[in-house]
């Protein structure tokens, strides 16, 4: 799996966020058949930054109704990527 296949997008909320500035932890969603090593791999090549460990949460899909049909919304892996202490992603920054 490419590198740029892996992560998909940031994950911007209020908790990500006191994360980011306090804890240099980051969230991504990520490919559901990416493992932590190839995460690490990607975060480290695309930010050009160590990092130090990858949680990884599988998230499930919420059911959801349109009209009569009852469905499910697709299933989906959540990381966290903690950084060395002095380092950020600069994309994260100021949002």
């Amino acid at each position: 799996m490419d590198i740029y296949e892996v992560l998909k997008r940031p994950i911007v909320t209020e908790k990500s966020g006191k994360q980011s500035e306090h804890l240099h932890r980051y969230t991504f969603e990520v490919d559901v058949r990416a493992n932590k090593q190839q995460i690490k791999d990607a975060v480290e090549q695309i930010f050009n930054v160590q990092v130090l460990d990858v949680n990884v949460i599988n998230v499930r899909g919420k059911q959801r109704r349109w009209g009569r049909i009852i469905g499910r919304t697709k299933d989906w892996k959540k990381a966290i990527v903690t950084l060395a202490p002095g380092q950020t992603i600069q994309f994260f920054e100021g949002v």
